[in-house]
């Protein structure tokens, strides 16, 4: 999808997507089921696309990811991110590890593919790529429930939530993202749930987009209006969990 992204986008915004082992073009690569371990790696493998300006973006999972990475680059005394678009997730202090508990089994799993209303039919018809989409999952969930969140002092990088109306996550969950940044700070709300980011593509492309072409504006906007840095590179994340 985030490839696809480019096409749309303008021209001096560079999208660089990011896979985790076990995914896309890392499918021969064993799954990483400890959360810390696998920023350090991600860190590590795309050091050097963010020497330069650039943003982060992440979608359910992938927020909570990307959220995570630019704490780590803070750590280690590394360039910031520009923004950081966290993406039909909760905060990170209002996820819930207890949400997946009880979601191992395959058919939990294909229950809450189906819940989440962003998979293709013909994938539930083909067992083989069933049986892939549910072993990515399974991992996702496992490295979702494996984060601890630990209040630390908030980023000094602006912070752009994109959340869907008709998603389950409530607005109280989605406005605790606040609490993590030190500067702005603001929430665009799309119509559709939990994957708007496919129903309304051209609308949060260019929610984006007019961000980043403009990091200053007056004053910041928790009520539903696109926010608007303009970029060489951006990070896309995008995670199955449920963002809970």
């Amino acid at each position: 999808m985030y490839l696809r992204w480019q096409r749309s986008l303008p021209r001096e915004i560079r999208v660089v997507p990011v896979e985790l082992p076990g995914r896309g073009v890392r499918t021969s690569e064993a799954f990483m089921s400890d959360f810390d371990s696998l920023i350090e790696h991600l860190c590590e493998v795309h050091d050097r696309h963010c020497l330069g300006r650039y943003a982060l973006y992440g979608h359910s999972m992938g927020a909570l990811i990307a959220y995570a990475m630019a704490m780590r680059w803070r750590t280690l005394s590394r360039p910031l991110p520009e923004s950081l678009f966290a993406s039909g997730s909760p905060a990170p202090s209002r996820r819930d590890p207890g949400y997946f508990a009880d979601k191992h089994s395959d058919a939990a799993l294909i229950a809450e593919l189906r819940k989440q209303d962003g998979t293709p039919e013909p994938v539930f018809e083909d067992p083989a790529m069933l049986h892939l989409t549910l072993g990515i999952l399974r991992a996702d969930y496992g490295l979702c429930a494996g984060y601890r969140y630990h209040r630390v002092r908030p980023l000094d990088v602006p912070i752009h939530v994109l959340a869907g109306r008709q998603d389950d996550i409530e607005a109280d969950r989605i406005m605790a993202w606040e609490a993590e940044t030190s500067r702005q700070f603001s929430v665009r709300w799309f119509e559709g749930g939990h994957f708007f980011i496919r129903q309304q593509e051209p609308a949060v492309l260019g929610a984006i987009t007019q961000q980043l072409r403009n990091p200053h504006p007056a004053e910041s906007d928790t009520c539903g209006n696109a926010l608007p840095v303009r970029l060489e590179s951006r990070k896309g994340f995008n995670g199955g969990d449920r963002s809970h």
